[in-house]
């Protein structure tokens, strides 16, 4: 699904990343972690065509990244809501550019709020919703146009911790539902853990460990001994290690 070979990005001087090389299957998932400034944010904003490389080459699905993929659903951390549109009208803003028709817009925009449990909030305004309930209806506003990739930034940085383990039950049970490739940047090891197939520690500019975690998709895994050795082996690595052969 995703290709990414001899990848490196500079803002000016300050090396972002340096000679990244990293494969990543259709419909699994991958947790990208590390320190602020390692470069992570950079590498998603790459695979999402907002910032152009000039160094490397991004393959999706065969076809090399030039610029943003309509098939790519992006949620950021401070959720990009319309503030001045409901709930139901910044969900159906992705399918009204697409010129699909008003019938089936209500149709798929009904369905979609039903599923994510906010059905009852389409009238709202963002103003008027807690943090758990805007990231729902940015999901939703995701969802809806049926990406085959999804690219989450932080996504549930600004939320408790209650709700931060809802959400990401609401990711897992999306997926297990309709499989996607997704693609997660996260500073919290126990959601890269939780969330993440493949997990991917960087350190400054490069890839510096990459683990497989075979529990992925178990919704009890966090009371689980094996998720606890898990997220030590991620905390080992970020603090210590030795550096990943990228090749």
């Amino acid at each position: 699904m995703i290709q990414i070979k001899d990848l490196s990005y500079s803002y000016d001087s300050d090396i972002a990343l340096r000679n990244i090389n990293l494969h990543i299957e259709k419909n699994t998932t991958c947790a990208i972690i590390g320190p602020s400034g390692c470069g992570k944010t950079t590498l998603l904003y790459l695979l999402a065509g907002f910032i152009d490389y000039t160094e490397g080459e991004i393959y999706i699905k065969n076809e090399k990244v030039k610029g943003s993929r309509k098939e790519t659903g992006i949620i950021l951390q401070d959720y990009s809501l319309l503030p001045w549109k409901t709930v139901w009208h910044n969900v159906a803003l992705g399918l009204k550019i697409r010129g699909i028709s008003k019938d089936k817009i209500e149709k798929e925009v009904d369905d979609i709020l039903h599923e994510l449990d906010i059905h009852e909030l389409k009238t709202k305004y963002p103003a008027q919703l807690s943090g758990g309930q805007k990231q729902r209806v940015t999901i939703a506003r995701t969802l809806i146009i049926k990406p085959d990739l999804l690219l989450l930034d932080e996504f549930t940085s600004a939320l408790d911790a209650m709700t931060k383990e809802n959400i990401q039950n609401l990711i897992l049970n999306i997926y297990s539902k309709k499989p996607v490739t997704i693609v997660f940047v996260t500073h919290s090891i126990e959601e890269a853990v939780f969330l993440g197939q493949k997990i991917v520690i960087m350190e400054k500019a490069k890839i510096k460990k990459i683990i497989d975690n075979p529990y992925f998709g178990d919704v009890e895994i966090r009371s689980k001994i094996d998720y606890y050795n898990i997220c030590l082996e991620v905390r080992r690595w970020l603090r210590e290690g030795k550096t990943y052969e990228n090749n």
